[in-house]
């Protein structure tokens, strides 16, 4: 006759466990906090408070650091999370620059490094500038590069999580085209994540953007390109293959291509080349896309060049309302960022005139660069996670 089998939800090892994780994670919300303070936010009586830290320190995970003022002649220890491992590198990365900084479990606030890259393709390498950005975010951090774990890289493009793994992407010249993470993990002894640059824009707006507390928003990314980001109660859909929102590709409809009838795809009517005809014909022209952004901001013909961009940013958002009927579209990128607030009232504007569809139109509410903040947010919540999983591992037999 087989024995009993072994439970392990609700054992004592279990509990502890549970309590610890959820200790660890106030200590890294709320920062230092005393056993009283602890018992307030974790809902634990004082004893079970003293030994999760016990058990918390003993694993390397907690530290004390030093002392407050309690009740009248004693002295409350504060508890700390030790955010010095693992640690992680955020990576936002164009064609030719490099940015990154080291992230811990507790989001500090890590001093930016950008890095050049070599302008001939015979140059360069994935592993040694990914390398280059641990090693170098690690030394303008003070921290140990030995302790970096995973690495986020944000770039225009993405990965096939199946087969081969192959990277879409015309912005990393001399990559590998097949198998990058597995060849940067490899050689660099990390985990490596690797995410469109769109998705993870879309995660900075929800964190601290237009995003935030929001149920469904689209997020559209205007720049040199057009791509689209989909966030649904917190979690972005990528599709199957890694491509979804790759809207730029998609041929436009008859009414749309009349508003520019070189225009094919939706990239053709609303990136570079559909806005350098569009500012050409109001006499506003520039040697490349940021001088070509500069020279209609400083333009009399602002204000019309936006308009007529809403109405072709409309066309091309009609689509991915018809899939998801969003209540928020959110507008970012360089593009986005010269038109502003009336780009995105004349997209709303367009949007109902052409439609039956009637979301809110915002300019995004994200200061600085959308992109690595979304990758900073994205490597914080893996590293967090590694480090809850060393207390979930203390109590495994």
């Amino acid at each position: 006759m087989a024995g009993p089998t072994r439970q392990t939800q609700g054992t004592p090892s279990w509990l502890g466990a549970v309590n610890d994780r959820v200790g660890l994670s106030a200590l890294l919300d709320h920062g230092p906090l005393t056993r009283n303070r602890i018992c307030e936010l974790v809902g634990v009586s004082k004893p079970t408070a003293s030994m999760m830290m016990s058990r918390l320190i003993a694993a390397g995970v907690v530290e004390e650091r030093g002392q407050v003022a309690g009740s009248p002649g004693r002295n409350a220890t504060l508890y700390a999370a030790r955010i010095d491992r693992p640690l992680g590198v955020a990576i936002a990365i164009d064609a030719f620059e490099l940015r990154a900084r080291v992230v811990d479990a507790a989001g500090s606030d890590r001093p930016l490094v950008t890095i050049g890259l070599p302008r001939d393709v015979g140059e360069r390498s994935a592993v040694d500038e990914v390398r280059r950005a641990i090693l170098e975010a690690s030394a303008a951090a003070g921290t140990d590069p030995a302790a970096v774990h995973t690495v986020g890289i944000g770039t225009a493009g993405y990965v096939d999580p199946g087969g081969e793994g192959a990277l879409f992407s015309e912005t990393l010249p001399g990559w590998p085209t097949t198998g990058l993470r597995a060849t940067l993990e490899a050689a660099l002894g990390v985990t490596v994540y690797i995410e469109n640059d769109v998705n993870l824009a879309a995660v900075a707006e929800r964190e601290t953007g237009a995003g935030e507390g929001r149920d469904v928003f689209v997020l559209l990314w205007l720049g040199n390109g057009v791509g689209a980001s989909f966030d649904v109660a917190g979690d972005l859909y990528r599709g199957t293959f890694g491509g979804a929102g790759e809207i730029g590709f998609l041929p436009l409809s008859a009414e749309a291509r009349e508003l520019d009838d070189r225009a094919t795809t939706s990239g053709d009517l609303v990136g570079a080349i559909g806005l350098r005809r569009l500012a050409a014909a109001h006499g506003v022209e520039a040697d490349d896309f940021p001088g070509l952004l500069a020279a209609i901001a400083a333009s009399d013909a602002t204000d019309a060049i936006v308009d007529e961009l809403g109405e072709r940013i409309a066309h091309i958002a009609l689509p991915v309302l018809a899939m998801l009927d969003p209540g928020l579209v959110v507008l970012a990128g360089p593009t986005a960022a010269v038109g502003g607030s009336r780009l995105a009232e004349a997209v709303e504007r367009d949007i109902r005139r052409l439609s039956r569809w009637y979301p809110e139109v915002v300019a995004t509410h994200v200061d600085g660069d959308a992109v690595l903040q979304g990758t900073t947010a994205f490597v914080t919540a893996k590293v967090r996670e590694d480090l809850l999983g060393t207390v979930a591992r203390l109590a495994l037999p």
